[in-house]
């Protein structure tokens, strides 16, 4: 099985990290039902309803920092991150594999977005009063628990949580160090832009290359593909902008403005939502903030089409990732628009390429969506009643992606999230539903499967 991810989130940090959170926190739900739901489509069983009973659970977090939280699957090993250690476990049994904690005391700062070749990368070091800051970047297997290699990295003050510092694709691993000097003249060590975005090789930790970032240029965020590596550069102070660099020496291939109506600042927030597609968010990330934007690229930087998070179709629910998703070369997003006098929720589909809507399905009366997940010609959604929050009847919409017809419908017969901790996501093990979460006393780990 592909690994997969759940990210960092940090409520009190809305300003950096709105955009990341948590990849909507029921993001992964729907890949994780809708491959249950499949499963019973494929072998003829459509009767509707079922339930989820408990099969282990991981104990109980005594303790919890807002960063370095992250969740991966790898195989047979479910692994977790929270700021003090890396643990895995079975999959299976939920019985413990190992556990990673970093040397001296130190901290995980931040973790990667996604896993590749069973890889992930993580920052480390000492956050404290006079302490190095996140000043180490390993290379974790996560099969394993053992750490492939690290390298010295220049921390900063004010980014030193945000995930997208590092990630790894196309075989390698790749790193922004710290400069924050375009926000706030600061007496910790900072490197010059041209310099901050460094590769290396994903198993040995040989260097590669250093990216050729324009002068006057910051990469603030790191993203890596299997053709290409993204970057949101800050320029000038004033302007943020999209970059594509060579996989194989760093070289510049293209640079695109992002947003121009306006412009946004260097305080604006940028998601890079997709590399291949390359699909960015500007803006919108906030709860009842100002509308934003998608924007789609083609390979070679040539803009595409452009979404609007607000217009005839509603207002796409931009501030929670869960509710949008990419896949083959259309945009998926959950919309609420007024009727008469009241609110209707929707799902609608975009075409990337030419950012025009192509068709939108209206949910019932009463009914809110909390996620979306678009795979294998579906577009799976989950929704729960408006008016009956905490009753367990969550209905899963299963739409066909190409025309937006409803192929099925049913509850699920389950309230996974209720009282037990808010979910940060699930993944998928052979039939079973695995939640994860994270904070104070709440259980990491929650293993589900048909009852």
């Amino acid at each position: 099985m592909a690994a997969r991810t759940t990210d960092d989130t940090n409520p009190g940090r809305k300003q950096w990290l709105s955009s990341r959170e948590g990849t909507g926190r029921l993001r992964l739900l729907l890949a994780a039902v809708a491959a249950l739901l499949a499963v019973g489509l494929a072998t003829g069983c459509s009767a509707p309803g079922g339930s989820l009973r408990v099969v282990w659970e991981a104990p109980v977090d005594d303790n919890a920092r807002d960063y370095g939280n992250g969740a991966w699957l790898v195989g047979d090993t479910l692994v977790r991150s929270r700021y003090d250690a890396v643990t895995a476990f079975d999959a299976g049994s939920g019985e413990r594999r190992w556990e990673y904690a970093p040397p001296g005391h130190g901290h995980v700062c931040a973790v990667g977005r996604r896993a590749a070749g069973s890889v992930v990368l993580l920052t480390r070091g000492n956050r404290g009063p006079g302490g190095q800051g996140c000043a180490t970047v390993a290379a974790l297997d996560l099969t394993t628990g053992r750490e492939l290699w690290h390298v010295r990295r220049a921390p900063a003050d004010l980014t030193e949580s945000l995930t997208d510092v590092v990630a790894v694709g196309g075989g390698l691993a790749v790193l922004r160090d710290g400069d924050d000097r375009w926000i706030l003249e600061t007496i910790r060590p900072a490197v010059p832009g041209s310099e901050a975005l460094r590769a290396f090789d994903l198993r040995t930790g040989a260097p590669r290359w250093k990216a050729a970032v324009p002068a006057g240029c910051v990469p603030e965020r790191v993203s890596a593909g299997e053709r290409q590596v993204l970057a949101v550069l800050t320029c000038g102070r004033t302007e943020l902008r999209l970059a594509a660099f060579n996989r194989a020496d760093g070289k510049a291939r293209w640079s695109a403005p992002l947003g121009g109506r306006p412009t946004p600042g260097t305080d604006a927030e940028v998601t890079l939502l997709s590399t291949d597609p390359v699909v960015v968010q500007v803006g919108g990330t906030a709860q009842g903030g100002p509308p934003g934007a998608y924007l789609a690229f083609g390979e070679d930087g040539t803009a595409l089409g452009r979404i609007e998070s607000a217009g005839a179709h509603g207002t796409i629910q931009s501030h929670r990732p869960g509710l949008v998703a990419v896949a083959d070369g259309r945009l998926y997003a959950a919309a609420e628009a007024k009727r008469g006098k009241e609110y209707v929720n929707r799902v609608v589909a975009f075409d990337l390429a030419k950012g025009t809507e192509v068709w939108r399905h209206d949910l019932t009366s009463g009914r809110a969506l909390l996620a979306l997940e678009a795979a294998g010609g579906r577009v799976t959604a989950l929704a729960r009643s408006l008016g009956r929050r905490h009753d367990g009847t969550e209905e899963l919409l299963v739409l066909d992606a190409a025309t937006g017809d409803e192929q099925d419908s049913r509850d699920t017969g389950s309230d996974i999230d209720h009282k037990t901790g808010e979910l940060a996501g699930l993944l998928t093990y052979e039939d079973r539903v695995i939640a994860v979460r994270w904070g104070w006393g709440v259980r990491p780990f929650s293993a589900y499967e048909p009852g």
